[in-house]
């Protein structure tokens, strides 16, 4: 899921954020990849400056860029919705193992009735009772697993932030790549195992690694990105830009009015995922808003007049450990905290 509530509940410690920050964490989400030069053009600024704060940005964790296959590249496969329930005291246990497995695409810790909210993809044909049932209930501390079929994503906003740089959304949608698992060779294989640590690797850097030449380096890369392949993933906390409300909506919806109100619902700015689930006639619809007044006005003036809405149920994102199969580095940072605090506890009592 392309699928972060309020100020803190992006779940790190965000430092505040200036306009200019604001700016080139923007430029970086349309794309991750861009030079010093380019982001400096979009924040009317100069090349020093961006390339000093964004050096910061990153190193402070604030930031995180990898390149990854896009869903559907590896071969056909299926989305499922896993909304997760843990014994007390156990999430965190359970979030941890639940990050490491290769086909959670998508993991957050929530509010409401789940503890855990996870989407997982699968090869389509491959054994359901192995991925959800053992890979899932096997886990120390969960009690309960609920999974449900993402049926069809109607939205998928990987730039969401472009309107702090003055510009229109962009067209967003289901990404649908033509791309085989023939396109991938070994080469690229190794290339993107580099560039999902550090998805701005530069071109000679990922040569000398691989033991090409910087050019071949770049053509395979604008070959898989050019065929839709691979997607550039820029991860940040929706805190950091000043929007303090992550929520996961799933909306009952009368069945004959489903695409209707997924059409509509898609057409806003603060709707940054959009899918039909198989269960009940229902979408699940992921919203950013800017403050929980925003989050009202949209359940009341946007979502509640909506002919063909039944009702909806909501939770908070806490906590997000994992967007489009990378690590948040916020989750990587507060794992680690957790753990020193744990082993400073132990030396004590000893």
């Amino acid at each position: 899921m392309a699928v972060g509530g309020a100020g803190a509940a992006a779940g790190a410690e965000v430092r505040a954020l200036d306009d200019l920050d604001r700016r080139i964490v923007s430029a970086l989400q349309l794309d991750g990849r861009a030079s010093w030069t380019a982001v400096a053009e979009r924040c009317g600024t100069s090349v020093p400056t961006v390339a000093r704060r964004a050096e910061r940005l990153f190193a402070d964790d604030v930031i995180r860029v990898a390149v990854m296959p896009e869903v559907g590249a590896d071969g056909p496969s299926e989305s499922f919705l896993l909304r997760i329930t843990c014994r007390p005291g156990m999430q965190r246990r359970a979030m941890e193992e639940l990050a490491a497995m290769p086909e959670v695409r998508f993991l957050a810790l929530v509010t409401g009735e789940d503890d855990i909210v996870a989407e997982c993809v699968v090869p389509r044909g491959a054994s359901l009772f192995e991925h959800l049932v053992e890979g899932v209930q096997r886990l120390e501390g969960v009690e309960r697993c609920r999974s449900d079929l993402l049926l069809h994503v109607y939205k998928v906003a990987h730039d969401w932030s472009r309107q702090l740089l003055g510009e229109d959304d962009a067209e967003s949608g289901p990404t649908n790549p033509h791309c085989q698992p023939t396109h991938f060779d070994e080469t690229d294989r190794a290339m993107l195992a580099l560039l999902r640590e550090d998805g701005r690797a530069s071109f000679r850097a990922l040569a000398e690694s691989l033991g090409l030449n910087e050019s071949t380096v770049r053509r395979r890369l604008e070959r898989l990105l050019a065929g839709g392949c691979v997607m550039v993933v820029t991860l940040v906390p929706a805190a950091a830009l000043g929007l303090e409300s992550e929520t996961l909506l799933r909306i009952g919806v009368t069945p004959s009015r489903l695409v209707e109100v997924a059409t509509a619902l898609a057409s806003y700015r603060s709707v940054r995922y959009l899918a039909a689930t198989l269960d009940g006639s229902s979408l699940l619809c992921e919203v950013i808003a800017g403050s929980t007044e925003d989050l009202f006005a949209f359940t009341t003036e946007v979502l509640a007049p909506l002919p063909g809405v039944l009702g909806w149920s909501a939770a908070m994102e806490v906590l997000v450990a994992k967007r489009g199969f990378v690590t948040t580095p916020w989750w990587d940072t507060r794992v680690e905290r957790v753990r020193r605090v744990g082993r400073t506890a132990v030396r004590r009592r000893a």
